[in-house]
């Protein structure tokens, strides 16, 4: 017989608003505190010198993490002028200074360069792994890297203000991979100068946008006070672009058994038509997601069952 798990059966997706200075790991670890769940994890790591949307997946919410990680992101982020650091943010070491501060019209015509889909290397300081290894931990030892340039997607990217000649604002969004670091470095580098990311804030994560986001202190104190259902998200918020099929009582259960179902062939058509690459379903009973399941031959056969009361 099994261990039982410490903590509650709590399961959904909280939309949190990381403060700075905070990781993520962190966030995650005070944010399962306070629901006291079972199993907590986040979709798409934020620097801790970054703010803003952090999902953040509570018991059977875990199982669709995958799916919000392919999801694209929005950024708004400051590029302080002149100085460049060896991270490219404000905690690296300074590597380079210069007097260039590119004007606000020279900035927009560079950033037209990085729309669409560009070859990128990652910054030295990344999550990205070299031999097993993080490349921060290397970067960190002094070890020289020769990170490799990966295919990435920017929708759009435009200049949304400064605050003097020093500074410009920036706003992006972007599909998975992107590092905000690496675009500052390959725009100041276009325009001949330095630069480096003195502010940086993601305001969006597939579904989750900052007008469902909330406070760290604001959610613990809501948990404190037994109103933390309130800001809890249901589990399929993360599979907005996933289509649903309701099913039977029965069909849920052989689903819920691992087992696959036979579909009316009005359901194959209807799913067909609305059908990603990957061939993914929700199947849900009443309000209740039951699995998600790919669909073959007429078939759903599940992939991941949820045990949600």
């Amino acid at each position: 017989m099994g261990r039982r798990r410490k903590g509650e059966p709590v399961s959904g997706w909280i939309c949190l608003d990381k403060p700075i200075d905070l990781g993520s790991t962190q966030a995650v670890g005070r944010v399962r505190r306070a629901f006291n769940a079972q199993k907590a994890g986040h979709a798409g790591t934020l620097d801790p010198l970054a703010t803003g949307i952090l999902p953040i997946a509570l018991g059977e919410a875990t199982k669709t993490v995958p799916f919000l990680m392919e999801a694209d992101k929005a950024y708004s982020f400051t590029i302080q002028w002149g100085v460049e650091t060896a991270s490219f943010d404000r905690e690296g070491a300074v590597t380079a200074t210069s007097d260039v501060r590119p004007g606000l019209d020279a900035v927009a015509e560079a950033l037209k360069a990085f729309v669409g889909e560009i070859d990128q290397i990652p910054p030295d300081f990344s999550a990205v792994r070299v031999d097993g290894q993080r490349a921060y931990d290397l970067a960190r030892e002094g070890v020289e890297l020769d990170l490799k340039s990966r295919r990435v997607v920017i929708r759009n990217a435009r200049v949304a203000g400064a605050n003097g000649p020093d500074q410009v604002d920036i706003e992006i969004e972007c599909g998975k991979g992107t590092y905000v670091r690496a675009i500052v470095r390959d725009l100041a580098a276009a325009l001949g100068a330095r630069g480096h990311v003195s502010t940086l804030r993601r305001t969006r994560v597939g579904p989750f946008t900052e007008a469902t986001a909330t406070g760290l202190e604001v959610l613990e104190e809501m948990c404190h006070r037994g109103a933390a259902l309130e800001v809890l998200l249901p589990v399929e918020t993360a599979l907005d672009d996933i289509p649903e099929l309701a099913v039977t009582t029965e069909d849920a259960f052989r689903l819920t058994q691992g087992r696959s179902i036979v579909l009316l062939p009005r359901q194959v058509e209807t799913l067909k038509a609305r059908l990603s690459a990957s061939r993914t379903v929700s199947a849900r009973h009443g309000t209740r997601i039951v699995a998600l399941c790919e669909m073959r031959a007429g078939r759903l056969n599940p992939t991941r069952v949820f045990n949600i009361s």
